[in-house]
């Protein structure tokens, strides 16, 4: 394993992030993405390109854990265990139980088959978030004439949260899940929707503009600070202020809280996967609400 230690300079003293360690846990995959923390003790992440769902445990290393030939991207898991999957190839959202069976919970909107899933979340009551983009030759079999970002509801009805002209990325939610944020990978932007009690999104802005490199994943952490994978990977205070800027030697594409405390930031960057210690713990989406 490599470590690095990085000394950063700051434009904001809001969280000292003054020395981030970088370690290279995992290498010579194809093109990760979709990571996510298991409670049983690993990490889980996508190796797009050869469809496969693989699993980094510390101390073991990665293994395969299973392939699905609908194609496999971002990833989430719910309060009960359950395990979510934006499948890209079949264009539809999976959601597998603990004994294993799999259910497809959303594959149409409107009567028109989705475009491309790319990445999910799950809030602590059960409402899920996805985004809908098209990359390459997706575009080609587009159905629906916008880019989306969905709401699942608890009673499995899907709804628009918002219809882009531009691709929406990566999607995460704020500790006490009363924010929903999402990325657009075309205007380099990062947009934050208020969410109400039965879920229902609202009252869109832009929350930070000028992302350097195009922003897919997002992560929060328990203080709020927003985690966005773009050229590198970009911190974000609440308010949208750049706190710090965590270079690496591979282009981000995702990341994920993870390990004892959820202390450790794990990141998802095409053939490898780093983890990075910067003495803050990740936020649980599907942890019960701060009051």
């Amino acid at each position: 394993m490599v470590w690095i230690a990085i000394l950063l300079t700051s434009a904001a003293l809001a969280q000292d992030f003054s020395t981030v360690e970088v370690e290279t846990v995992a290498k010579d995959l194809h093109y990760v993405e979709g990571p996510v923390w298991s409670l049983e003790g690993f990490l889980l992440f996508s190796d797009t390109t050869t469809d496969q769902l693989k699993k980094f445990t510390p101390g073991k290393g990665v293994t395969d854990l299973a392939s699905r030939a609908g194609g496999v991207n971002g990833n989430a898991y719910d309060d009960q265990g359950r395990f979510y999957t934006c499948e890209f190839r079949e264009r539809r959202i999976t959601r597998t139980a603990k004994n294993g069976k799999v259910d497809v919970i959303a594959a149409k909107f409107e009567g028109k088959r989705f475009n491309a899933p790319a990445d999910i979340v799950v809030r602590h009551d059960g409402n899920a978030y996805f985004t809908d983009p098209a990359f390459g030759n997706q575009q080609d079999s587009r159905e629906l004439d916008f880019y989306g970002v969905y709401h699942i509801k608890t009673g499995g009805d899907v709804e628009a949260v918002a219809r882009w002209k531009t691709r929406p990325h990566g999607v995460a939610l704020s500790p006490n899940g009363n924010l929903l944020y999402v990325s657009d990978a075309d205007a380099r932007t990062v947009h934050v929707f208020n969410v109400g009690f039965n879920g229902a999104a609202s009252n869109e802005r832009v929350l930070i503009d000028k992302i350097n490199g195009v922003p897919g994943g997002i992560r929060t952490d328990e203080k709020g600070n927003i985690y966005v994978a773009a050229k590198n990977v970009e911190i974000f205070s609440p308010k949208g202020e750049l706190l710090r800027e965590v270079t690496l030697a591979q282009t981000p594409s995702n990341l994920a809280f993870g390990d004892t405390g959820f202390a450790s930031l794990y990141v998802t960057a095409r053939t490898v996967i780093y983890r990075i210690r910067l003495g803050v713990k990740g936020a649980l989406p599907y942890a019960s609400p701060v009051p």
